[in-house]
């Protein structure tokens, strides 16, 4: 369904049981909701599970870029406030775990807990991202999705079938929407804001994440104080694409050790 916030419209399913503690899912750059197809089954029916597309992605509005992390912050932030929801746990990948961080330095309230999935305080450089933003202005998405495939998943995942279904997901992004999240991402270093944080934290890794390495994922984990860490074998940038009963048991496990469900 689509959610009118005021600001912006946004794309928003929602699992499970409306009266459920609630789980917010966001998802990274490049991808949709549906990043989160294979956990949602996989997890406790009497959560209520919610996802959205951030803006620029999905079915969610795409306004003119650049966007900055405060405004992603933002929507996040006016969305569980729309839903009325307190003490969630949300579950951030990549761009999406650096929007949980934020969210949860500004409002602890609507915060309890956080899942941080494939991502860091700061990502890249800012001429990394320059000039991939760059190069898609220059050669659009297409251009450049097969080298995005390899950071993303496995060798062994890039030989089946699926591979095809996250390339034309990445494609089919709206490309203002993309460039717009590339340079909030460029923007925004929360290594001061996340070694600041103090609530339960459970930080994920892929061992074969070309995006995001293990090491500097763990490096996330050792910033937050008391966090627990999981590398999930066999797995690239999207842990829960190729081992979703791995990262479901291990989201379920945390979610149980901290009395959510």
């Amino acid at each position: 369904m689509k959610i009118d916030l005021g600001h912006i419209s946004l794309n928003v399913r929602e699992d499970g049981n409306p009266s459920g503690q609630p789980v917010l899912f966001s998802n990274s750059l490049g991808t949709s909701l549906e990043l989160w197809d294979k956990i949602i089954p996989r997890l406790p029916s009497n959560l209520r599970l919610i996802r959205y597309d951030m803006r620029g992605h999905g079915g969610s509005d795409v306004p003119e870029p650049p966007y900055s992390m405060g405004s992603l912050i933002r929507d996040a932030e006016m969305l569980l406030d729309h839903l009325h929801v307190r003490d969630c746990v949300f579950v951030g990948l990549s761009i999406g775990g650096m929007i949980a961080q934020g969210l949860a330095t500004k409002r602890l309230d609507q915060i309890r807990a956080l899942v941080l999935s494939n991502t860091a305080p700061k990502m890249g450089t800012a001429q990394l991202w320059q000039d991939r933003m760059d190069a898609i202005r220059t050669g659009g998405l297409e251009s450049m999705a097969d080298a995005v495939m390899e950071r993303w998943f496995s060798r062994a995942f890039r030989a089946t079938p699926e591979l095809a279904e996250w390339r034309k997901m990445l494609t089919d992004t709206p490309q203002d929407g993309y460039l717009g999240a590339c340079a909030a991402i460029a923007g925004t270093d929360f290594y001061t804001q996340t070694a600041a944080l103090t609530l339960p934290t459970l930080v994920i890794a892929g061992s074969d994440d070309g995006a995001s390495p293990p090491d500097l994922v763990r490096e996330t984990h050792e910033l937050i104080k008391g966090s627990r860490f999981e590398l999930i074998r066999r797995a690239g940038h999207l842990p829960c694409v190729e081992q979703p009963e791995a990262f479901a048991d291990h989201v379920s496990q945390f979610l149980s050790d901290i009395g959510h469900i």
